[in-house]
């Protein structure tokens, strides 16, 4: 199931200048079919699923979730320099539950958030979404994983059905194994680009698709499901998109930078989230059948 890489013809040790590059990222990243028609994300986003189909996603998506932790922790173990090793341990952490110190979410005055906003919003307490984990508090229940567990618990998914690799369909394994084996990879330039194609994916508009849908479903029928991962994650991801074009210039820059490599790295980490989507799409068209009434 390992993803193929076509490379762009060139003469060998010829450097392309920026614009070059660009336009093969543009095609290779910002065109892959995840980033610009991700189907289970569009028929998410229309607010239809039914509980089943909302317990599947959380569940695959807390394996992910979970699984994750490896790959960033191969990432900060395989970074190229402190400074980026720093940069991958502060994701790290702050998914284990380290607040971020410092984050303009937190408001002046916390009492004030009643608790549908704090769970629309986040609860001050654990939400911020920049500043440093350096000096930050540690919470458990500011552990990524944990909101998962309160999402999870209002369609019947408690922390004993959540997040282990046992529970992870193959397409979901997959996506979690090619993130650790080319996100986290040892050489920088392969790992720079699954990062660059996971940012971009990521800021392209899936959470709020999810965010809406889930919004829909709680209205109709669960209204005590709870959003704060999705709404936070969201956040994040906004802010992170304001960033990723400066990164993609500081990492073409860089001496001895091998654009195929990154390019490499991008696609197949894009293959292997398509593959995750994908298998989340087949699951809901099977359950979607089986609520047919005979």
């Amino acid at each position: 199931m390992a993803a193929t890489f076509t490379e762009v013809e060139g003469p060998a040790g010829v450097r392309h200048d920026w614009d070059t590059f660009l336009e093969q990222v543009r095609e290779v990243v910002m065109s892959h079919p995840v980033v610009t028609h991700n189907d289970y994300c569009i028929w998410f986003d229309q607010g239809q699923a039914n509980r089943e189909q909302v317990r599947d996603l959380i569940q695959q998506f807390s394996v992910f979730s979970n699984l994750f932790i490896v790959a960033q922790l191969l990432k900060t173990i395989n970074s190229p320099s402190i400074d980026q090793a720093r940069e991958s341990c502060e994701i790290l952490v702050n998914e284990l539950g380290v607040v971020f110190n410092s984050g303009r979410t937190s408001p002046s005055t916390p009492a004030s958030k009643s608790d549908a906003e704090k769970d629309r919003e986040g609860d001050p307490e654990l939400v911020s979404t920049e500043g440093t984990v350096d000096g930050g508090v540690y919470r458990f229940s500011a552990r990524h994983f944990e909101w998962l567990v309160s999402v999870g618990r209002a369609v019947g998914l408690d922390f004993d059905d959540l997040g282990k690799r046992r529970f992870g369909r193959d397409s979901t394994l997959f996506f979690c194994d090619e993130l650790a084996r080319i996100y986290g990879s040892d050489d920088p330039d392969v790992a720079e680009g699954a990062s660059f194609a996971v940012e971009h994916w990521a800021a392209a508009g899936f959470w709020k698709q999810l965010i809406h849908g889930l919004d829909s479903y709680k209205r109709r029928e669960c209204p005590d499901l709870r959003l704060a991962f999705f709404t936070w994650h969201d956040r994040v991801e906004d802010q992170h998109a304001a960033h990723t074009m400066d990164e993609l210039r500081g990492a073409f820059e860089r001496p001895g930078f091998d654009q195929q490599k990154f390019l490499q790295g991008a696609e197949e980490m894009l293959t292997g989230v398509k593959v995750f989507w994908d298998g989340l799409e087949t699951k809901r068209k099977e359950l979607e059948l089986e609520a047919v009434p005979a």
